[in-house]
């Protein structure tokens, strides 16, 4: 039976007589009685599948029967940008009932913010980021303007969960219900994972098993396979090996001419190189990443979004839901990290009734073949990576601490927990890192209660606490302006360099001089020439970390299986060469150690990386101490003797040990400081690790082969 009545009858005569709909989507017709009833819920469908209308419909519903008051609703993204693209939709459906919907963020000016304080919207659409701006903010009555608060969307809320972000929203979230006084509902928006009953929980928080909740996507009942009778993929995919990034440029200028095209690459430098090739070959280019201005990106997706036979070149940026128009095709370079990721992107094509699903891998290079063969094997499979929090988030409790007691003000010494409703380790569990924060300075304790002290002044005290509000930690970067426009920013180290001749940027497609340096306000002056520019960002010197799962399909991909897709020849035979230069690496019966020399001998156990981390902690006695960490392989020692290795594996059965922590990984680690030294590196460590993989290696047999020929 419809549920379609139990909506607003102004919401419903619009739906039919403005959008022109003929009825609701599955999911949109699910939701509405498990919203209506005030259930916490999971909304789980595809890229453009109608989540945002799924939640916001009931939710708008039960805000006039109920008549809320206030601001009622929040609605929170990982991006501005997204945010920035919701918002007229929004403005449209509050306005159908005589609501409102307003928008604040990092580039709301403050005339804005102050409308909105005064104006009190009933649906504030905002960042993790900004909330706790609010609380923190001496110019906002949080306990007035969130009185009213009863329900909060989280979109691409799997965006939020698998980092520190998901930790910091949960925080937030617990403390606007301590405000509130009552539970708020609470509806999470997601593309496909392997795991959603796991996330609905997570995102329930200290709720999660006391109030009811649901997980609603009908259109993976609809796809449940038939046992034992795996159905083909949908869409058209097809992987290729160009070989450099200079023949993927040729590809894409002549492949699919007059269409719209989506590029995505999985660094900012060769989303620069790629875009530079591309318009040097006449082709209209557009880009976006982080290091873009926003007014850069902006114009360059509402450009895109205008044109027709064109090319946007990007990072995961427009990976979420944000609109580029009617996108004919996507393109991507080498592979994404994880299969959810490439679930999202191929989720921007097929939306139009005569079109399908399509994705065209090109790669750079073999390992970038057998990355993405690995993935689409894995998504051929059914396979999607489970949303797992990071464990242990120690440093997001700190942050929290000093956030409360900027928000209150003051907090009772023994009552400071209660905020957290007993969430994890935001709870009683924290009290030692409370005790370090009293102990150095962070907080000061003055008759039973906590309050900030002149060390969280020092450290984060800048432009109002503005660095405690953020839980990521972003490399240093030089911004780049020509005259009064900024066009982005850049790695310092290409200022820094020796150079022949004139110093030469790549930004925004784009080669530039830079004609003066500002050292102290951390500015770099530009003028545009033809070519000659170099693009660099390093980051805070992460490794990519491949998974467990998606390193035993690279295995698999070399021991022959290949992925139902559509491969090119090229693709072909570079596998065929990949698969003849391992064939002395990989065994489908277990792991392999080869000795190539007395100085090269290497465990392949193609684990990934957290998994080989934890071995190598596990098995020091045997391993290189010097070896550096990779998905595929471990170093051992080489005078490395079979009584010494079956020794070594038998005592390490049960008894695995955590990665150990270089001191320079520490600093990515925001608000470790706030830590005991032991704590942070505790919480590090925890993250480095696989354990379930390292045991599953473990288990497995063990050849020891000598020589080229694999024998054992």
């Amino acid at each position: 039976m419809s549920r379609v009545d139990d909506l607003d009858p102004s919401l419903v005569h619009h739906m039919v007589n403005t959008l022109g709909w003929p009825g609701l989507r599955p999911l949109q017709e699910e939701a509405i009685e498990p919203l209506l009833a005030g259930e916490d819920a999971i909304l789980l469908a595809p890229t453009a599948g109608g989540k945002t209308e799924a939640a916001c419909f009931p939710l708008l519903s039960k805000m006039v029967a109920e008549r809320w008051t206030g601001t009622s609703v929040l609605y929170v993204c990982p991006l501005k940008a997204l945010l920035n693209n919701l918002l007229p939709r929004l403005e449209t459906y509050t306005g159908w009932l005589g609501r409102s919907a307003a928008l604040w963020h990092g580039d709301i000016k403050a005339t804005g913010r102050k409308k909105i304080l005064t104006g009190r919207p009933d649906v504030l659409l905002t960042t993790p980021e900004s909330l706790e701006a609010m609380l923190v903010s001496a110019n906002v009555d949080h306990h007035a303007f969130f009185a009213g608060l009863r329900a909060i969307v989280v979109d691409e809320v799997h965006a939020f969960a698998g980092d520190d972000r998901g930790w910091h929203l949960l925080a937030v979230l617990e403390r606007l219900q301590r405000i509130v006084g009552q539970p708020v509902q609470r509806v999470g928006l997601s593309a496909t994972v392997g795991n959603p009953h796991e996330l609905l929980q997570w995102l329930q928080g200290s709720g999660a098993g006391k109030r009811p909740a649901r997980v609603v996507a009908p259109h993976l009942a609809e796809a449940r396979p038939v046992p034992n009778r795996p159905s083909p993929p949908p869409g058209d995919i097809q992987l290729d090996y160009v070989g450099s990034a200079d023949n993927a440029a040729k590809v894409i200028a002549a492949l699919h001419r007059g269409e719209k095209r989506l590029v995505f690459c999985e660094s900012r430098r060769l989303v620069e190189e790629l875009g530079e090739k591309l318009r040097a070959k006449g082709v209209t280019t557009f880009l976006s990443h982080a290091s873009l201005s926003v007014d850069e990106r902006r114009r360059a997706e509402e450009a895109f979004a205008e044109a027709r036979d064109c090319v946007i070149v990007s990072t995961s940026t427009l990976e979420l839901g944000i609109d580029v128009g009617d996108l004919d095709r996507v393109i991507q370079i080498d592979a994404p990290a994880t299969v959810a990721s490439f679930l999202q992107r191929l989720g921007r094509t097929g939306r139009r009734a005569d079109s399908s699903r399509n994705c065209l891998f090109l790669a750079l290079s073999e390992d970038g073949l057998l990355a993405a063969a690995a993935l689409l094997l894995q998504w051929s499979r059914g396979w999607v990576e489970p949303v797992v929090a990071p464990p242990e988030p120690r440093h997001i409790v700190a942050q929290q601490m000093l956030a409360l007691c900027l928000q209150e003000n003051q907090v009772g010494d023994q009552l400071w927990h209660e905020w957290w409703s007993g969430l994890g380790l935001f709870g009683q569990p924290a009290e030692p890192i409370m005790r370090h924060l009293v102990n150095e300075g962070y907080l000061d304790r003055d008759g039973g209660m906590l309050f900030i002290g002149p060390e969280a002044e020092r450290r984060f005290g800048h432009r109002h606490f503005m660095n405690l509000t953020a839980v990521f930690t972003a490399a240093p970067e030089f911004t780049v302006l020509n005259g009064l426009t900024e066009i982005g920013r850049t790695d310092p180290s290409l200022l820094t360099e020796e150079v022949q001749g004139a110093r030469r940027l790549l930004l925004a497609g784009r080669s530039w001089q830079v004609t003066y340096i500002d050292w102290h306000r951390r500015r770099c002056f530009v003028e545009p020439v033809d070519g000659g520019g170099k693009a660099k960002w390093s980051g805070l010197g992460f490794v990519r970390a491949t998974s467990y799962e998606l390193t035993r399909a690279a295995r698999d991909v070399l021991l022959g299986t290949d992925p139902r897709v559509r491969l090119t020849g090229r693709a072909e035979n570079c596998l065929a060469e990949a698969r003849e230069r391992f064939l002395e690496y990989v065994h489908p019966g277990g792991t392999l150690i080869v000795r190539r020399s007395d100085h090269d001998v290497r465990w392949w156990t193609w684990a990934g990386h957290r998994a080989n981390a934890t071995l190598a902690a596990t098995l020091a006695g045997v391993t290189d101490p010097a070896h550096r960490i990779n998905d595929c392989w471990i170093r051992l020692r080489g005078d490395l003797t079979p009584q010494m290795w079956r020794q070594t594996v038998a005592d390490a059965a049960d008894r695995l040990c955590l990665p150990t922590v270089h001191e320079q990984a520490l600093k990515g680690l925001k608000f470790s400081a706030a830590l005991p030294h032991r704590l942070a590196e505790a919480t590090l460590a925890a993250r480095l690790a696989d354990l379930a993989g390292a045991a599953a290696v473990l288990s497995e047999p063990i050849r020891l082969s000598t020589g080229h020929d694999g024998r054992t």
